[in-house]
């Protein structure tokens, strides 16, 4: 949650700041180049999980792109996108952690 809460925080100043001259968009690294760094992977527990996949570019704080002529690389569209699937993965974790928090409590006999 606190990666997409940051990774929100700077799509914000990204929309924030379309209008100024030379703002060069920006944006975290995906989230599995967190937990490499990190030194966590991903644990496949059954052999009948999917493997799953993961972006190979590994973004860096500024990203490269199209920019206007006064040297912005905002682009609106892409960056509400980005927004919108931000909000989707933070609903998403939401509800998980309520459904675990739930079973926890059946379990316990509340």
């Amino acid at each position: 949650m606190a990666w997409l809460d940051r990774r929100a925080a700077v799509l914000a100043e990204n929309i924030a700041n379309a209008d100024t001259p030379g703002w060069k968009s920006r944006d975290l690294k995906p989230f599995s180049a967190a937990l490499d760094e990190a030194g966590v992977s991903p644990l496949r527990t059954n052999p009948m999980h999917l493997a799953g996949s993961a972006e190979d570019d590994a973004a860096t704080s500024e990203r490269a792109g199209e920019s206007a002529p006064d040297g912005n690389t905002v682009r609106v569209d892409v960056e509400m996108t980005k927004v919108a699937d931000t909000e989707t993965a933070q609903a998403l974790i939401s509800n998980l952690w309520k459904s675990y928090v739930g079973m926890f409590r059946t379990a316990i006999g509340k």
